[in-house]
């Protein structure tokens, strides 16, 4: 659902040309229905964010026949944790549909306009890029400017050092990290903005499978540090943008409480 298919619904319920029955029923059509799936098309006007297709658990003709119903609804369609084989399978019902290997990420549609400041995403390791690409393409998705630093985890530090000027300049990093997640804390504690940690599965077995990054970036002692699920690269592409687009909007001015001498 977009405004598009709302307000003609609206203008001819005031006008009278139909009644609040008739336009609960159009507008109950922005819900579509398939038969293994509810398909929420009107969440980006409530939200900002479209509903997204995770394809783990789902069978890839169950894919291609969301992607295909969001798409022709919304002329969008961003499908994460996707295979290659899945992709081929929904790039045939949707022609224009690309895919990013190291994401796992289908998306179709126009690109959004650029709104908003820097989204700066930062990988630990090599091993974490994946997740970081998930969060990185989502948010240019979304409409963000993305500028990515990978491979400066604090085994080696300094490598980070260079890029600060960077990322003090962003609205938002997303920091991506696995092992014990220290390198949220470290980004948090030298940059004066807005810090997202997704732990990884990335690590050894006392890593328990991201659980040690989760807890390492929960308990930072560095203040400003918001934390999603393990691996939830998705997850944290959208929290940045949420947080980038809204420092872009403009503020209401306030008036003044009359009678009130300004001191």
């Amino acid at each position: 659902m977009d405004r598009d298919f709302v307000e003609p619904i609206l203008k001819a319920l005031k006008q009278g040309r139909i009644d609040t029955d008739e336009a609960a029923r159009r507008l109950a059509s922005c819900y579509e229905s398939l038969t293994f799936a509810n398909l929420d098309v009107g969440r980006e006007m409530r939200t900002g964010v479209a509903e997204a297709v995770l394809c783990e658990g789902k069978s890839r003709e169950q894919v291609v026949a969301i992607s295909r119903a969001i798409y022709k609804r919304t002329g969008r369609l961003l499908a994460t944790r996707a295979s290659a084989e899945t992709y081929r399978a929904v790039k045939k019902a949707i022609p224009g549909a690309k895919y990013n290997d190291a994401a796992r990420l289908i998306v179709a549609g126009a690109q959004r306009a650029r709104r908003g400041g820097l989204v700066a995403v930062v990988s630990a390791g090599t091993s974490d890029i994946p997740v970081a690409e998930e969060a990185a393409a989502t948010a240019e998705f979304l409409g963000n400017k993305v500028e990515r630093v990978y491979d400066v985890g604090v085994a080696g530090i300094h490598r980070l050092f260079g890029h600060l000027e960077r990322l003090a300049g962003a609205t938002v990093v997303i920091v991506v990290a696995g092992m014990e997640g220290a390198l949220a804390s470290v980004v948090a504690g030298l940059v004066g903005v807005a810090v997202v940690g997704v732990p990884t599965s990335v690590g050894y077995g006392a890593s328990f499978k991201g659980l040690a990054s989760l807890l390492g970036m929960l308990n930072s002692c560095a203040p400003g540090v918001t934390v999603v699920n393990i691996d939830n690269g998705f997850g944290a592409g959208v929290a940045a943008s949420l947080v980038n687009q809204a420092a872009a909007q403009p503020q209401p001015t306030r008036a003044r409480r009359p009678g009130r001498a300004r001191r």
